[in-house]
């Protein structure tokens, strides 16, 4: 069983790579054939994407050695950058900055940075259950994960919308802190602040339960 379990590991760490080389390959050739820089951001968000990914995956083998101090600054590091894996599917906002490439190719490109940051973003949310699972009841760990997907859909918003990064909280906390009180406060004034937050959370959860669904009928 256990050699089982690495297997499977070293096939989504497979699938990963080449997803993330593909990605990065799709900008290379549009930098080589327009000699524009427009859309090199996507690699950055890419890694930002990344983030969340490496932190649940450290705490989820780890997470025995871990005290619980350390362990709860990680897990608030990691809901911080969470949002940097879901915000990877506004790029498609940028479709229309064409420069000298054909639309189609890039359609795919922003659809590959979107489809490896959302594979970035739901492999991290599994690990975050997989470790709620061990301190909390099934009903209460579901309840959290989609919990978690409003607030990154919140966090997308205010990326997207408002320009902050996840940083900002560290560097101008009462700027921001500002900014999500207001929406709370007066919230019939911010009706795309929470169009966003619930269709995109909506969403989210769908794509979210059709991979468990999906994940339960393979092994059956």
């Amino acid at each position: 069983m256990h050699s089982i379990t690495r297997f499977v590991r070293f096939e989504l760490l497979l699938l990963l790579t080449f997803t993330i080389i593909f990605c990065i390959t799709l900008t290379l050739m549009r930098i080589a054939f327009t000699g524009s820089l427009m859309y090199i951001f996507l690699n950055w968000n890419l890694f930002l994407a990344m983030i969340p990914c490496f932190i649940s995956s450290y705490l989820l083998h780890n997470s025995i050695n871990i005290n619980r101090y350390v362990m709860g600054l990680l897990a608030a590091t990691w809901l911080l950058f969470f949002p940097n894996a879901p915000y990877i599917l506004t790029d498609l906002f940028h479709l229309h900055e064409r420069n000298g490439m054909p639309k189609w190719f890039d359609l795919i490109m922003l659809l590959s940075f979107s489809w490896a940051g959302l594979l970035l973003g739901f492999i991290s949310l599994f690990h975050i259950e997989q470790l709620l699972l061990k301190k909390c009841s099934a009903v209460k760990t579901q309840i959290l994960i989609i919990t978690m997907l409003f607030m990154a859909s919140f966090g997308v918003y205010l990326g997207r919308f408002l320009r902050w990064n996840s940083w900002d909280i560290i560097t101008t906390p009462h700027l921001i802190l500002m900014d999500i009180a207001d929406r709370f406060i007066h919230p019939w004034m911010h009706g795309r602040t929470w169009g966003v937050t619930l269709l995109l959370g909506t969403l989210l959860t769908f794509i979210y339960w059709s991979i468990k669904v999906m994940m339960k009928n393979i092994k059956t």
